[in-house]
């Protein structure tokens, strides 16, 4: 696997169809969980993918630009979480950057992907839109609100639980599609 402080360079036509693809693989796997209401989102697979390979600033272009795209066609939710996607590329990149998560160490590093993203969208959830969103996960915050954990602490327990099973989803497929780059691709983008 390569390390991604050798990635930080300009930006190449290599790296901008990369995004690209990133783009079209959260957009597919978003409309996927929309369609069948998953409890998952499966949106950002391709943030996770560029931000292991490209590193933290170029992690967070994936998730905002495809946010953004859905918002505007298919998915008004979309554009409120785009700050959620910025946190968990910046966050994925950093933790590939400082380790390369392979195999069972997939499982701790997904728990440190998910808290800052998990806080920030609970958040938005809780307070912009009363626990109801677009997700599957909406029956679940409804029917715990009613417990002592009220809204806000509904929506970070679903939230963690929903966004952690996302994140394990997405590290995995990730690496997957890692170990797929032949050699003089990953080359080219080091350059």
């Amino acid at each position: 696997m390569m390390k991604t402080e050798k990635i930080t360079g300009k930006m190449t036509a290599y790296k901008i169809c990369l995004i690209a693809f990133a783009i079209c693989i959260n957009f597919v796997g978003g409309q996927i969980a929309l369609l069948l209401k998953l409890p998952i989102y499966l949106d950002s697979i391709g943030t996770v993918f560029v931000a292991s390979i490209l590193g933290p600033f170029y992690g967070m272009l994936p998730n905002l630009l495809s946010g953004l795209l859905m918002g505007m066609t298919v998915d008004v939710y979309s554009l409120y979480y785009a700050p959620v996607g910025i946190v968990l590329g910046f966050v994925t990149g950093l933790v590939y950057r400082k380790w390369q998560p392979k195999k069972w160490s997939i499982i701790p590093a997904a728990i440190v992907i998910t808290l800052p993203s998990t806080l920030i969208s609970s958040c938005i959830t809780a307070f912009l839109f009363g626990g109801i969103t677009s997700s599957g996960s909406s029956i679940l915050v409804q029917i715990l609100s009613k417990t002592p954990l009220g809204m806000v602490g509904s929506c970070f327990v679903v939230q963690f639980i929903t966004d952690y099973a996302d994140r394990v989803l997405c590290l995995a497929v990730s690496a997957v599609l890692i170990t797929a780059l032949n050699k003089s691709m990953k080359g080219s983008l080091a350059r």
